[in-house]
Formats: C-alpha cells, sequence, structure tokens
C-alpha cells in the first residue's frame, strides 16, 4: 500500500492518499479544491485515483470531492448519516455512494468501514482501513476528519454559530460524548489520521504533531477521560473560539456541490487606466497581499491589506464579503497562489491581479501610523483618542489595558466607533492590528494607528494590565 499525508497550513487541513500499488487504484481522503498536488503524486506512484471519501460537510475549506469526480471520474464514498437537511445535494450524475453506520468498501485491496461519529456535525463519519493486500486483517488505522484531532476532539458548536441553526450545540456535544465511547473500544495500537492540527478553527487546542494513536488519545485527551456527560458538555462547549464568518458559507457551498474550477489565467493589470476603471465598479473591492509595512504608508484608498502568509485565508474569510468582486495587489510570481488560498475558501469573484506599483501610482493612497509601545501609551493620554482592543475573546479575557474597548477583528467592518476620535489600535503582536488599521482607513475613518508588537510587548515592558 502507497500511503502519504497532505497538510495546507493556511487552513491547517489535512488530506490523505492512500493506494493499492497491486491494482494501480487510489482514494482520497477529504480532498482539498485544489488536489493537483495529490494527482500528480499518485501519477508519479503509478496509482490513478480512482475514489474520493468525505468525512463530512467541511465548514472550513472548499472540498474538491466533486472536482475529483468531475475530472477523473473518482467514485464519491459520502456520508449518509445526516438525514435531509445535512445530505449532498450535488451527487446527480456523478458515481457515489452514501454510507450508514458499519458499512465497508474497498479500493483495490483497501479496505475501509464507516464509523458513525457525530457531534461535530450529525453527518460526521470515521473511516477504519484496513490493508488487506499487505496481508493484514485488522485495520492499522481510522481516519477521524474533525471527530479526534491529536489532543482534542471536535467543537460541537459550528451549525449554530456558524451555520445558524438553533439549539445544535447542546445536542451535538451530547452525540459527541457518545462518539468519544465509541472510539475508546478501538485497539490502543491504532494509527488516528485526523482532519486539522494546529491552528485550525475546528477545536479549541488542537496539537501540532501530524497524527497519534488511539490508545495515546485515551491516555492524554482531556475528553477520553471525562466519564461524566454533563460535565463533559461543559468542558466542550466552554471556551471555543470564534466561529469564521466564512463557514456558514462552505456548509452551503459544500452541501450544494461547490463551482467546478475555472482554470483559466487571471489577468494581471499593467495600465493606470484599466486599473482605475475596474476599482471604480460597484461591488469591487481592492485586496492589497503586500507585507503591512510595505502598504502601511501607501494604501490604494478604500482597500483593505491581508498579507499573504500562513493567516490570510482566515481573514480573508472572516473580511472580504461574497458579493464582492476582488482586484488584488500581489507581488509578480505569488498569483497563482493567492488564488488557489482565495479559491480554497470559495472567494472565486477575482476580476484581476495588479502589481503593488501599478495600483499606487495610478490612484489616490492613504496611511495609518505604526507606533511604538511607548508612543502609544503617550498618545491614548489625549482624551480625544479610542483605543481599540482587536484580539479574540480569550486573549480579551486573559488580560486587557483599562483604557481599550473590546473589537474583535474579524467584526471590524461592522462594529459602531466614534467618528470624531483618533483611533488606537492593537492586537496580541502587531499583525492583526495592522489589518484592522487599513480596514479603518477603507471606512473611511481619519487618523488612525496602530502599536508595533501589541499586547505582548505592552506586557513585556511592565505596564498594568486587568483581568
Amino acid at each position: 500500500m502507497f500511503f502519504q499525508s497532505f497538510f495546507d497550513e493556511r487552513l491547517a487541513q489535512y488530506a490523505y492518499l492512500a493506494g493499492c500499488q497491486r491494482t494501480g487504484e487510489a482514494i482520497v481522503i477529504d480532498p482539498p479544491r485544489h488536489s493537483e498536488a495529490i494527482v500528480a503524486r499518485a501519477k508519479k506512484e503509478g496509482l490513478s485515483i480512482t475514489a474520493a471519501a468525505e468525512t463530512h460537510i467541511h465548514a472550513d475549506f472548499t472540498s474538491g470531492a466533486r472536482q475529483l469526480a468531475e475530472d477523473l471520474g473518482a467514485k464519491l464514498y459520502l456520508p449518509g448519516e445526516g438525514g435531509e437537511d445535512w445530505s449532498y445535494q450535488y451527487t446527480d450524475g456523478l458515481d457515489h455512494v452514501l454510507l450508514k453506520d458499519g458499512e465497508t468498501f474497498s479500493v483495490g485491496n483497501i479496505d475501509f468501514r464507516v464509523m458513525h461519529t457525530p457531534g461535530h456535525t450529525p453527518e460526521s463519519v470515521s473511516y477504519l482501513m484496513t490493508d488487506r493486500g499487505g496481508g493484514a486483517t485488522e485495520p492499522m488505522g481510522i481516519f477521524t476528519g474533525d471527530f479526534v484531532f491529536v489532543g482534542d476532539i471536535g467543537r460541537p458548536d459550528l451549525l449554530e454559530k456558524a451555520a445558524g441553526i438553533a439549539d445544535t450545540a447542546e445536542k451535538g456535544a451530547v452525540q459527541m460524548f457518545d462518539s468519544v465511547q465509541k472510539f475508546k473500544q478501538l485497539p490502543d495500537h491504532m494509527i488516528v489520521w485526523p482532519g486539522h492540527g494546529a491552528g485550525s478553527a475546528c477545536g479549541k487546542s488542537l496539537g501540532a504533531v501530524p497524527l497519534t494513536t488511539v490508545g495515546y488519545e485515551k491516555q492524554f485527551n482531556w475528553a477520553m477521560k471525562e466519564n461524566d456527560r454533563d460535565e463533559f458538555v461543559k468542558q466542550l462547549l466552554d471556551g471555543q473560539p470564534e466561529a469564521p464568518k466564512y463557514f456558514a458559507m462552505m456548509k452551503k457551498v459544500n452541501k450544494e456541490g461547490p463551482e467546478l474550477l475555472n482554470r483559466e489565467d487571471t489577468k494581471v493589470v499593467a495600465d493606470a487606466d484599466e486599473f482605475n476603471r475596474l476599482r471604480d465598479q460597484d461591488g469591487t473591492l481592492v485586496l492589497d497581499t503586500r507585507l503591512a509595512k510595505d502598504a502601511e504608508t501607501a494604501l490604494v484608498k478604500g482597500s483593505i491589506n491581508i498579507p499573504f502568509n500562513k493567516s490570510f485565508t482566515n481573514w480573508a474569510g472572516w473580511l472580504i464579503g461574497y458579493d464582492r468582486d476582488l482586484l488584488v495587489i500581489a507581488e509578480e510570481g505569488k498569483e497563482e497562489e493567492i488564488r488557489e488560498a482565495l479559491e480554497s475558501i470559495h472567494l472565486d469573484r477575482i476580476v484581476a491581479f495588479v502589481r503593488p506599483e501599478t495600483a499606487v501610482s495610478a490612484a489616490e493612497t492613504d496611511s495609518y501610523e505604526t507606533l511604538t509601545v511607548e508612543e502609544f501609551m503617550e498618545a491614548k493620554k489625549d482624551g480625544n483618542t479610542y483605543v481599540l482592543d482587536v484580539r479574540n475573546d480569550s486573549e480579551w479575557d486573559g488580560g486587557r489595558m483599562s483604557e481599550a474597548t473590546h473589537h474583535f477583528l474579524g467584526h471590524l467592518w461592522d462594529e459602531e466607533l466614534p467618528q470624531d476620535k483618533e483611533l488606537l489600535v492593537h492586537c496580541q503582536s502587531g499583525a492583526r492590528s495592522a489589518i484592522a488599521a487599513s480596514i479603518l482607513k477603507a471606512r473611511g475613518f481619519d487618523k488612525v494607528s496602530h502599536m508595533a508588537g501589541g499586547f505582548g510587548a505592552y506586557e513585556g515592558k511592565g505596564y498594568d494590565t486587568v483581568k
């Protein structure tokens, strides 16, 4: 058997390729929308991807299952446990099977058994894999999707918080307790291949180790050690991170079927007049992907700056509406990588890319100030300032400036803020506050500054905090 995992660091998402070398068939578990690297790897190993399996209807990325079915004729193995409300709706005309608890299927000499593990979502399943071609008669491991992670389990509150389905969080937590009891009956030696690693918003404290074992999780995962159902539910629901705004769209997209990828090259605008014509069209947002230090003194008026780094996709999902056309400022050579990152969460409406020098020379520009901790502290003594803390809830609860008001970055487009004051912004390190400053400038606020080093630097210099 051939086996390889693939990790998208921007989404903290794992996909898995398993292939039978005797028959040349392979399957992808939880494929990303852009699966080109997985397809290429399979081809290099002499394998054809004949199947794709989903553990559940994903909320945090666009699934590539439909794309593989359309491009390669891959047979789809999909959860059939969600009832009418959580059933896939794009399968007409595609070779597919809706799977129930205990059912089995094979890809070459690799066998898979379905274990229904609801809690994160009602339809969630896990797959136990047996390498029959290698002589095994029992499973070597389990693909858990968003059920069991390294050191944590999946959150049950996304349907309520992201998709707006009332009264589902506690019900999901109870289901998760029951699913954990099933998991604890598995042999200790079995490998656990999770759907996500550290950095995902699908749990509270996911580990960065790429795999684990059932026995290890039984011993060290908090959820495996809590045997009181009510206490388990309480702990599971307490302190879950903010559910990114784009999760609701991902649920809808992956349920109804993602658009098939348009692999035509997106044009690069080199003409100033063409850039201005495009940015003046209704519904267009200029997205600046430069480093904050390069963008802060020369922001195209009305643009927002989300630097292209590991956090790019997350903040793009929080801050860009799906009804906006995107005009993307990008350094030469980064266009395809940026496009893939946006398309991974179905932000497909990219009108064109433009080089920074073209954009800045073509349009009126804006700027914000970056202040040292000392300068920030001096500035906030002025009674005409307003201090914004754009960190998340747990950071705010853990310690804050006494004069600050909490305005989480992901909600900053809609927050009510004083129009007549200078806005002083900080986060934990300075990265999110720079994004926030660009949004505030795009909203039309005149005087905006942010603090270099953030709250971490503030604490490091011994200033007082409130808890």
